[in-house]
């Protein structure tokens, strides 16, 4: 049964690159959805292997939209979205997310008792997610490699929604104009541009996602790793914007090469403190997924993921100090 257009309230807008089968399980999903007063706008950003037909599977049951252009990056094709959605509030989601049935329902009962023009939710694992999916996520959510602070707690500070599920009205994007081109923390230059210009930030605790993310630790390492560029970048963008929790992963990766360089000196005391730190993420991890194998995955992607970041953001310093003595 289609959508009737008149009961449309929310926009979905969805960037899409060389993902087709990620956006079948993505809309497959929100045909579930019990609320159902939203349509959906696809875009294509210049994928070699598109998802049309995909997107045609859905016509009959969703409101929706497909559009195609020119490779210019996630943030662009979101604005391309979001400048042909007809609703006054947009729902931005990532390729790779499954929405639990009750999503849409829980953001507009949060939205309806208490307005924001801006809102984030966090990400889990589903039961049937890889090993090196769950890993992963278990990486980016804990506490103990500072995930937890993106997206399971408003008493870190501020929230800064992510891309990979948020909403902002449309008000929030015709001030601040949308995302830049920035092809990597394009998300959190935009929740800082939505503070900046006096906008409410929350977190809707319920409105979780099931997030896919990488299949494999080496993409996941470059992904980690770009992220780690951009939060220097960010910072000399926005003055004020980077934390100390931020240089964690930084100090992680030189604690780590310096803890083998002084073992070939036989002074192990910095290695027997990263030992006890990665027993204690597969203690923890273990806690989470009452899995052996799982828990020493989840380890390692930590290490992986402090290791990625912090050489991203080394790299990125040491460059940009460069350039600024030039």
């Amino acid at each position: 049964m289609s959508v009737n257009q008149k009961n449309i309230s929310f926009s979905i807008i969805i960037p899409v690159y060389n993902r087709p089968d990620e956006i079948d399980e993505l809309l497959e999903s929100l045909t579930r959805q019990s609320f159902k007063g939203f349509e959906v706008i696809i875009v294509e950003d210049g994928s070699n292997i598109t998802c049309k037909k995909v997107v045609n599977k859905y016509e009959k049951q969703l409101q929706i939209r497909y559009i195609f252009q020119e490779n210019k990056g996630p943030g662009i094709a979101r604005n391309t979205g979001m400048l042909q959605a007809q609703s006054q509030y947009f729902v931005i989601l990532d390729s790779d997310v499954i929405l639990p049935d009750n999503y849409l329902s829980i953001v507009n009962n949060q939205l309806q008792k208490k307005f924001v023009d801006a809102y984030g939710g966090p990400d889990a694992a589903m039961d049937n997610f890889t090993p090196i999916q769950k890993a992963i996520n278990y990486a980016m959510t804990s506490f103990l490699t500072t995930g937890g602070i993106r997206g399971k707690s408003e008493k870190a500070g501020k929230f800064y929604p992510r891309s990979f599920n948020m909403g902002i009205s449309k008000e929030v994007f015709q001030k601040t104009g949308g995302f830049s081109e920035m092809r990597y923390g394009e998300d959190i230059d935009l929740s800082i541009r939505i503070m900046k210009n006096g906008f409410k930030t929350a977190l809707i605790q319920q409105a979780f996602v099931y997030h896919k993310r990488r299949n494999t630790l080496k993409s996941f390492y470059h992904q980690v790793k770009h992220s780690g560029e951009a939060r220097i970048i960010l910072h000399h963008k926005h003055r004020g914007s980077l934390k100390p929790v931020h240089f964690f992963p930084a100090l992680f990766t030189i604690g780590l090469v310096l803890s083998v360089l002084l073992s070939f000196l036989r002074i192990y005391w910095l290695f027997y403190i990263y030992l006890l730190y990665f027993l204690l993420l597969i203690i923890d991890a273990f806690k989470q997924y009452k899995s052996v194998k799982l828990a020493l995955y989840s380890a390692i992607a930590s290490v992986v993921m402090l290791t990625g970041y912090g050489w991203g953001f080394i790299q990125t310093f040491v460059r940009r100090q460069d350039e600024n003595k030039k």
